[in-house]
């Protein structure tokens, strides 16, 4: 399995346990050379926090245990395209890359809706990736908001 699918495939199991608690299923993980820092899912209904998504735990983590704020050379692995506050946020950290799974068509800011990681007017760019399985990421969103409206 290619480096960028085991770590998407940690993030998409931060998004089943999400799940598993009533979240909505989105899963991060943030990689430095090679090693696992951090990882995260949401938990906006949990906390009652509206910043509670899967990137910012997972962002703030891995500073926090790097004891600095700037993530150049860090990759975020999450499991849907991120939102303009996650997005900003990486943007602020300095991140490297983003890599995610599914597009968001509602809020997606890597390149959807905004394209934050390259707009030319702020002063950090970062290289994105998409689509890395993003089936898998797609089928859980689906089933757990299918299973939501049944209820």
């Amino acid at each position: 399995m290619q480096s960028d699918e085991l770590y998407m495939a940690m993030a998409l199991e931060q998004a089943r346990l999400a799940a598993d608690i009533g979240e909505v299923p989105i899963g991060a993980v943030v990689v430095c050379e090679g090693a696992v820092l951090a990882h995260g899912m949401n938990r906006r209904e949990i906390d009652h926090d509206p910043a509670g998504h899967a990137e910012f735990f997972a962002i703030r983590d891995a500073a926090l245990k790097l004891g600095r704020w700037r993530l150049s050379d860090c990759t975020v692995y999450v499991t849907l395209e991120p939102c303009p506050m996650c997005a900003g946020l990486m943007h602020q950290a300095r991140i490297s890359r983003c890599v995610y799974a599914a597009a968001d068509p509602k809020a997606g800011a890597l390149g959807t809706l905004y394209d934050l990681s390259s707009d030319e007017r702020l002063n950090h760019r970062f290289d994105v990736t998409s689509g890395i399985l993003a089936e898998e990421s797609t089928v859980l969103l689906r089933d757990f908001f299918r299973e939501l409206r049944e209820e």
